[in-house]
């Protein structure tokens, strides 16, 4: 037989095998430990995480929850106060408008003023006086006039406060806006969970949005905006108490004003009567003392012809009685007597040419002067029925006259989902 031959190869002892076999079973046991380590960790980690994500999912609930709440407590203060304006604008537009009315309702009175002033120009001659029915109605244009600037002042300062409101009304409303959309993105990211299939992973979410404001700036902007409003509605509340108070104020001064004129032109329209009657009296007493008059000269015109003849009587003689012949030519009593009765027939001729001269002057005079009465008449006439124009002219004051009031309508307000009130979610 031959020989087996020899393996190449290194050959270990019995120790070096023992040996290795325990290596083997103490490492076996350390990474057995390692491991069971590991896992005990692993347990405690993930007991750890499902708690503290538990935790922070719920705390975050709560506090979208809080955050909801506060949202929605401004948006109901921001409704509120919004309210509480487009109601004062609506006040204020309802006192304006009345203030618009009141100026209106002064042009009326100012062309009636107007109007009886260019009347009572129209008079003539010493009827054209400045009486104090003329100071009445200057006062009542002046009053009139200085109204309508004051009313007119009041107007444009509604106006202005009106765009101030609507100014603030709108910062109000695009707040309200804001938070009602605000409210919904809270109140949808309340309503995710886990099982939602919108959720997914974002890049960079913890990322800060820019224009973002801290607490403190979110709750004084909308301080800042409701305070705004309040001053401007105060403001508007004293602006409207202002009008109605100037409104009443003048249109009693108005009224007394023009009870004054009214009182003034009846009492002028007595006096002008009372002279037109005294002057009416005078035209009839010289009327009758001119029909006496000319009686009287047609009586002295008669007579100074009788005495004329009476004269023409006494001068023919006297001058017949020229013609005796001799010594019958002779100055007897009937000369002397017809010489006497000429003497006083020419005196009586020459006072009656003289009574008859002044009789026919103050006729004369007496013509003029019923002339000039006539005429003064008809002026006081004429005066009397302007003044009676100018007092119908003014009963158009007591005509009462009713505008329409159109309400201001305004648009509700909304959120971005169309809803006008957010309910929260039950917790």
């Amino acid at each position: 037989m031959s020989a087996l031959p020899a393996k190449p190869g290194l050959r270990h002892s019995v120790s070096d095998w023992q040996g290795n076999n325990q290596q083997l079973s103490a490492t076996a046991q350390h990474e057995r430990h390692d491991s069971n380590v590991i896992r005990q960790e692993g347990r405690s980690l993930r007991n750890e995480t499902n708690c503290k994500t538990s935790w922070d999912e719920s705390d975050t609930s709560r506090r979208l929850t809080d955050r909801a709440w506060d949202v929605a407590r401004w948006r109901d203060a921001l409704e509120t106060c919004a309210q509480k304006v487009d109601e004062e604008m609506q006040n204020l537009t309802m006192s304006k408008q009345q203030t618009e009315q009141a100026l209106a309702a002064t042009a009326v009175p100012l062309e009636v003023s107007s109007e009886c002033l260019t009347l009572r120009d129209g008079r003539r001659g010493y009827e054209l006086v400045s009486d104090p029915v003329s100071e009445q109605l200057k006062k009542e244009a002046e009053l009139i006039e200085r109204m309508q600037q004051v009313l007119q002042q009041h107007i444009d300062k509604a106006f202005e406060q009106l765009c101030v409101l609507q100014e603030l009304r709108h910062q109000l409303t695009a707040d309200l806006q804001n938070k009602m959309d605000a409210l919904d993105v809270d109140m949808s990211c309340l309503s995710l969970t886990i099982k939602s299939p919108q959720i997914s992973l974002k890049t960079n979410p913890t990322r800060i949005p820019s224009g973002s404001s801290t607490p403190q700036e979110w709750v004084q902007f909308s301080q800042y905006n409701v305070a705004r409003a309040q001053d401007a509605m105060q403001v508007s509340q004293k602006m409207r108490e202002d009008m109605s108070l100037t409104r009443a104020q003048l249109l009693n001064e108005l009224d007394t004003q023009r009870r004054a004129t009214e009182f003034a032109l009846r009492k002028r329209n007595h006096h002008e009567e009372q002279a037109r009657d005294e002057l009416e009296w005078q035209i009839k007493k010289t009327e009758d003392e001119m029909a006496e008059m000319e009686n009287d000269i047609h009586a002295l015109d008669a007579d100074l012809q009788a005495k004329t003849a009476f004269l023409k009587l006494a001068h023919t003689r006297l001058e017949n009685r020229t013609s005796r012949p001799g010594m019958d030519l002779c100055r007897d009593q009937v000369q002397l007597g017809l010489v006497d009765e000429v003497h006083l027939l020419e005196s009586a001729i020459m006072a009656l040419k003289q009574k008859l001269s002044d009789a026919q002057h103050s006729l004369q005079k007496l013509r003029l002067h019923h002339s000039n009465m006539l005429q003064d008449l008809s002026r006081k006439q004429e005066a009397i029925s302007l003044e009676q124009r100018s007092l119908n002219t003014r009963t158009r004051l007591t005509s009462p006259s009713h505008t329409d009031r159109t309400p201001v309508l305004l648009v509700p307000l909304t959120n971005s989902s169309g809803r006008s009130n957010l309910q929260l979610l039950a917790q």
